[in-house]
């Protein structure tokens, strides 16, 4: 199978997984967590282009799991979090893995962070190592292991 497609697949099966949990799904610790890991996925390369932003707001916003939040609330709680990206990566990095770490406490609002970072990074079909080694610290931030995501 090739990357492309395989990256894919493991793309949609966290969609799946993710729909399957949304009603456990509902808490502010996942939503903040959630803008976090959006924002450090986006501009995991240290930059983030105006197309980039749009795409990944539009992703947001039609996220089914999502969909339990308010749509405006989300988009601002990931534009914060990608302002502090673009203003001072690495300072910024520490703020956005701060947001994350709230879904330490529910395993499975960590789990479904980690997939939306996943879900996030695939949809253009590139999961590229910079965005795989976020996602990766981000696990890390939330103790989970790393190849429990393929990653």
């Amino acid at each position: 199978m090739a990357l492309w497609d395989r990256i894919k697949e493991s793309a949609s099966t966290m969609q799946t997984q993710l729909v399957a949990k949304k009603n456990d799904l509902k808490s502010g610790a996942f939503r903040d967590a959630s803008m976090a890991m959006c924002a450090l996925v986006a501009a995991a390369d240290g930059t983030i282009d105006p197309a980039e932003r749009r795409r990944v707001a539009q992703l947001i916003s039609t996220n089914e799991v999502l969909q339990n939040f308010d749509a405006l609330d989300l988009q601002r709680r990931f534009d914060a979090n990608l302002d502090k990206l673009t203003a001072d990566f690495d300072f910024g990095k520490v703020s956005v893995l701060q947001e994350i770490a709230k879904a330490k406490k529910k395993p499975a609002e960590a789990r479904a962070v980690i997939q939306i970072g996943i879900v996030i990074g695939g949809a253009d079909g590139d999961f590229d190592k910079t965005e795989q080694a976020v996602v990766r610290e981000a696990c890390f931030t939330l103790d989970l292991p790393p190849h429990e995501f393929d990653l």
